[in-house]
């Protein structure tokens, strides 16, 4: 397929030779262009509000946790990134509710690296419940069919065992929604049902490629939020982004760098677009967790246009090791 505008006939031709539905296919922002584009939206309608989920005084927090990528136990991993930080109760109080963003886009096995790994979710999961979380929710909208990606993923049947409740989109969880000074995301549906359940979030994302963006890790991860014919938004990509991060000011973020996808992304398809790289990082700030997986795809900062824009934005810093990252080793 091509980005350069074809007529929809070509579209549809082009999206049968690749076996990919129409959906799937607009989705991932190939081939036939809305004509109306993500320009001229309305604010007619926009009513509800987003809470900033993050924490004043936790702000700045990075760890960097790395190991042997062959064996390396991401529930091990995870919990002991998060005791380097002062453990899930620095981040999760008795008594609240959490919610999960996962990325559950595709429906496509947990090996292939293009969606949050199962067993990342369910130790999460159960950090959070053992720091007295009164319940835990997951949630995505994926690309594919929302009920076969969570199953196929894995991440159903692990979050449903840990503990955590499992929310599927429908229409009736979406609300219109605004981003205060933004251009984009200008009354669009949203999935806020369960950002307004919830009193934090924390987003769990896998370092990948991505053909236009570049990469899709934490930041990009809230895109699984948006709804409408969200496709639109791939022509202006790193402004989407940057509005995403103004969006959603998470409590903290978990980068699954165990192993990476450094091609074909985002959705890959063969263990030859993975290379194990070993590294797992949670943090406060979700553009400094972006720029450490920039460098395990190979990448800088600098070649990810929004994650500078995501910093001009406010959301955080490109500049990680100003954070004086706490890097620790695991076995």
């Amino acid at each position: 397929m091509t980005e350069t505008p074809i007529d929809r006939r070509e579209f549809l031709g082009r999206c049968t030779r690749a076996g990919l539905s129409v959906a799937a296919a607009g989705a991932l922002g190939f081939g036939f262009y809305d004509s109306r584009g993500p320009d001229g939206l309305s604010d007619a309608g926009a009513s509800v509000k987003i809470p900033d989920f993050s924490i004043p005084d936790m702000k700045g927090e990075l760890c960097i946790a790395r190991g042997t990528a062959q064996g390396m136990d991401r529930a091990a991993t995870v919990r002991a990134a998060f005791e380097a930080l002062g453990g899930m109760k620095a981040f999760v109080k008795p008594g609240e509710r959490v919610l999960l963003k996962v990325n559950a886009a595709f429906a496509s096995p947990p090996t292939l690296g293009a969606t949050s790994h199962p067993d990342l979710v369910a130790a999460v999961v159960r950090l959070c419940l053992d720091a007295g979380a009164s319940r835990v929710t997951i949630t995505d909208n994926p690309i594919n069919d929302p009920a076969s990606c969570f199953a196929l993923t894995g991440i159903d049947a692990a979050a449903r065992l840990a503990g955590a409740e499992v929310v599927v989109p429908r229409e009736a969880l979406f609300e219109r929604f605004t981003v205060e000074g933004g251009r984009l995301i200008r009354d669009w549906p949203v999935l806020y049902a369960p950002l307004a359940r919830s009193d934090r979030i924390i987003g769990l994302a896998p370092v990948k490629d991505h053909h236009r963006s570049g990469a899709s890790m934490t930041l990009k991860n809230w895109y699984g939020l948006l709804g409408g014919r969200r496709n639109i938004f791939h022509q202006d990509i790193h402004t989407i982004i940057q509005e995403l991060a103004m969006m959603i000011r998470p409590t903290v973020v978990v980068l699954d760098g165990t192993q990476s996808m450094l091609t074909n992304g985002p959705t890959g398809g063969s263990l030859s677009d993975l290379k194990p790289t070993g590294t797992l990082i949670v943090s406060t700030d979700p553009v400094a967790a972006d720029a450490v997986g920039a460098e395990l795809l190979g990448r800088t900062a600098a070649d990810l246009p929004y994650i500078a824009k995501s910093e001009r934005a406010g959301a955080g810093t490109a500049d990680y090791r100003s954070l004086n990252p706490k890097e620790i080793q695991v076995s």
